[in-house]
This record gives C-alpha cells, sequence and structure tokens, in this order.
C-alpha cells in the first residue's frame, strides 16, 4: 500500500475513544482449516461432540475448541439447529465456560470487590449474571456467577482471561482466598423440552429450582451441580460435571440419549436465539474497551452498593454524565431490523454500518442473524451516539433500548446477502430485545414489573 492509498480499516468509523480499534476490513471467509494442537485443550466432552456426534468445525473460546456446527450445511445447518433449540430440547458443549473458583474467608469480600453488583445477599446456591470492570470501567467479563458454598464463589467465565485477573487483584489485597480454576465441565440443556430432561436424568427435585438457583445432584454415579441458567432466551439448564476429565462422558451419555428420546440433538451454542434475546457476546458485542453504559448494562452499575469496586468511581461518573445528557462516548449498542437476503451463518467480520444522508461509513455491525420467527434479519450494531441523540430527549441509558427511535441506516452486507451486489440494504432501528427470553433478565423484569404497577394503578 502507497502512502497515499487509504488505509483499508475505514477510518471514518469514529474509534478515537478505543486504543485498540476494531479491525473493520472487510476480509470476509477465507474457507481456511484449523489447526488442532496441544497448545489448545480439548475439553472432556471433544471427542462427543466431534468424534461421535459429528461437529464439523470449531473455533477457539478460552482456549478450548468449541463445537460451532452440528448439523452440515446441505442437511439444513444451524437454521435446523435453530429449530430443535426452539421446538424441542438441544444439548450444547460448553466446557469453554472454564470455571474459576474463588474460596476461602475473604471469598464474598473479593467477589463483591471485583464485581458490580452487590454480591452479599446471594445465598449458598445462589447464582447471578455479573459483570467485572477494569478501573477504566471497561467489562472484562460477563460470567455467570455461582454461589455453591458460604466461602466459595465460581466464575463460569466468558471468553476472556479472568484467573490471572483475580489472582493479580490479590497480589496487593492479600484476601484470604485461593483463587484457581478446577476440574469442572458444564454442558447447557436449552430449549422447550429441557426440564423434562432434567426431571429424566436427576428427578422432580429439578422443578423447583429458581432461575438463577442451583442445585447438588448426581448423574449416572457422577457429581454434578445444577443451574436453571443458559445462553438461549428459550429455557434451559446447565450441568457442572465435577472430576471433568474422569466423569464427563458418564453424564453426557444419559442426558444425551434423554435428548434424542425427546426429539432433540446436539447443536452449537444458539446465537441466532440469544441475538433475538438481547443477549450479548463478550469479544463480538462488548470487550475491555466498552463501558457497561454502552451495551444495555447499566443496569449493572447500581446506586445503592456502598462497599468499593473495581472501576466504581469511573462508573458512577460515567452515570453521572450520561443522566446529565452528556453521553461520554462516540457509539451505542443497538438493535436493528435488516433488509436483504436471510443470514444464516455467522458474519466473519464486522459489518459496516453507513448514514444514509451522506453515505457516510459511521459503525458496525456485531452479532447479525435472520430470524424465522420475526421473518427479517435482525442485529445488534454500534452506531453514533449523537445520531440518536438527534432523534430522542432521552439520556442515552438503558431506557433507550424501549424507545421507538425512528432511524435508517445502511449496512454493508456481503454480496451474497445484498439485495444488489455492492450496494447496501436499508436498516431500521428495533427495541431489544427482539423476542421475549422465557426467563427475562434483571432489568427486563425490572421492566415487566413496573409495566404491572402501571396498569394495576390505572384499574
Amino acid at each position: 500500500m502507497t502512502e497515499d492509498q487509504e488505509h483499508p480499516n475505514h477510518p471514518s468509523v469514529d474509534q478515537s475513544d478505543r486504543t485498540v480499534p476494531r479491525n473493520l476490513r472487510q476480509t470476509g471467509d477465507p474457507n481456511i482449516e484449523m489447526l488442532v494442537s496441544t497448545r489448545v485443550r480439548k475439553s472432556p466432552f471433544f471427542h462427543k461432540s466431534f468424534n461421535e456426534e459429528g461437529a464439523w468445525r470449531a473455533t477457539v473460546y478460552n482456549r478450548l475448541y468449541h463445537p460451532r456446527g452440528l448439523i452440515e450445511p446441505e442437511d439444513g445447518g444451524v437454521m435446523k439447529e435453530y429449530d430443535a433449540l426452539t421446538n424441542a430440547v438441544t444439548l450444547w458443549d460448553v466446557a469453554v465456560e472454564r470455571q474459576i473458583r474463588v474460596k476461602g474467608p475473604d471469598a464474598e469480600e473479593l467477589t463483591n470487590y471485583v464485581v458490580t453488583r452487590d454480591v452479599t445477599g446471594m445465598d449458598a446456591m445462589d447464582g447471578k449474571y455479573v459483570i467485572l470492570c477494569n478501573e477504566d470501567g471497561g467489562v472484562l467479563n460477563d460470567p455467570v456467577l455461582l454461589r455453591p458454598e458460604e466461602d466459595e464463589f465460581w466464575f463460569s467465565i466468558s471468553d476472556s482471561t479472568l484467573m490471572q485477573w483475580l489472582q493479580g487483584v490479590n497480589v496487593d489485597n492479600d484476601f484470604d482466598v485461593e483463587i484457581d480454576e478446577i476440574d469442572v465441565a458444564p454442558m447447557q440443556i436449552q430449549g422447550p423440552k429441557s426440564e423434562d430432561v432434567m426431571v429424566d436424568v436427576v428427578g422432580d427435585e429439578v422443578k423447583d429450582v429458581p432461575y438463577y438457583g442451583l442445585m447438588d445432584a448426581e448423574i449416572n454415579g457422577a457429581e454434578v451441580l445444577i443451574s436453571q441458567t443458559g445462553f438461549s432466551g428459550e429455557a434451559g439448564f446447565e450441568i457442572y460435571v465435577k472430576d471433568a476429565h474422569k466423569k464427563a462422558e458418564k453424564v453426557w451419555d444419559p442426558v444425551m440419549e434423554s435428548v434424542k428420546d425427546h426429539g432433540g440433538r446436539q447443536i452449537a451454542p444458539g446465537h441466532h436465539r440469544r441475538i433475538a434475546a438481547g443477549i450479548m457476546s463478550w469479544g463480538q458485542d462488548l470487550d475491555h474497551e466498552t463501558s457497561p453504559f454502552q451495551v444495555n448494562l447499566g443496569y449493572h452499575v447500581p446506586d445503592d452498593k456502598e462497599a468499593d469496586y473495581i472501576g466504581k468511581e469511573v462508573l458512577e461518573e460515567q452515570k453521572e454524565q450520561i443522566e446529565n445528557g452528556n453521553y461520554p462516548f462516540e457509539h451505542k449498542l443497538i438493535g436493528l431490523k435488516m433488509a436483504g437476503e436471510p443470514i444464516r451463518d455467522y458474519a466473519p467480520d464486522f459489518w459496516l454500518i453507513s448514514d444514509p444522508e451522506t453515505g457516510e461509513e459511521c459503525g458496525y455491525i456485531t452479532s447479525p442473524w435472520w430470524n424465522p420467527d420475526l421473518e427479517t434479519n435482525i442485529a445488534m450494531g454500534f452506531v453514533p451516539a449523537d445520531k440518536i441523540q438527534e432523534v430522542t430527549d432521552t439520556p442515552l441509558n438503558d431506557d433507550i433500548y424501549d424507545e421507538d427511535l425512528d432511524l435508517e441506516f445502511q449496512v454493508h452486507l456481503p454480496d451474497e446477502y445484498a439485495e444488489e451486489p455492492g450496494e447496501p440494504v436499508f436498516a431500521t432501528t428495533a427495541k431489544v430485545p427482539f423476542k421475549e427470553s422465557v426467563n427475562p433478565s434483571a432489568r427486563e423484569q425490572a421492566k415487566l414489573n413496573a409495566r404491572k404497577e402501571a396498569e394495576s394503578s390505572d384499574d
């Protein structure tokens, strides 16, 4: 590339508030082969997923191979997996959710210091969705936090190294805890018949497990921890297999048998469904340079948490700025409904968003997919905050996701999805979630409760 050529990373998309910009060069899928080697760990379910159930492709997540395709494209591909997830029941190999344990007399104190939400109200056998931020307010991880014992927490982590961060935090703070990864591997049972499967393998007691509640059980002689959680927006559970490298397959086999008995199968994690539910994927929709206020996670910055936590000062300052109408970031994540041919697989690039009035590239898509229930392409993507502010007087906090913003953009899809080769398609803003979850998030539940209270007062 000569000096007078424009560099290929689309500088018109303002990423000045990031230290490392997103790579926005549109390189597509080069159809390369993944090398399987000992530098990346095989999960305890690897043989079952790839050698027995026929997973045909993988990605690397938390330095483990992660199955991302079970049904071949010619047989219906990922959208046939969607059908199994939304109409029957599915089994997912999610051992990539590595379990980082904090255990000891100060386990609660350390955990409360590294997550933004107050965990002191959690009892043993409770779970909670949490975020951990760095000192600049960037989201380091958004795990499910489990408390199997009073003096023990498990961080069921998303795709970023967290164990070393927790250990590093403790170097200077010297909490009386042990911090390490443990030999526990989770699988997810997701779909409307998930409870039927769980009753088969552990009994009727599982019906009493509340959302984000935990239960100790035994499957085929192996000890497991069960939670009513998942990454799909459908009804579901996770089974955490203890001593996983010895006992993972003892648990897998009866669970898989029940899933198949109920008309289900193993699938890759349901990104098509989680997008519809507005569930984000770390590294894709947010990362360590993303504030929770940019991505619908402002409710994770509480007004009433007295204890100090990492990032508290910056996050509270950001919150005050936003409520005063001074949004401190260039972009905000929103929902979009898009024209074009149905997007039935993972996007290999952050597809570009343009302003239809000027043609100027101004943002990018993070998570797109075709939704057969809504009969349209849907996506989450970052657009300029000032474009949103032009059409609303509302502060750009989480409430903005509930507004009809009446904004249009253009999205530069690859030719295989474009209506006309080389031409962008139109997209309109949409409320998030696009499709309600069986178990709403804390923010969505608060919104539902407020709506019920308003309706009750009207009566």
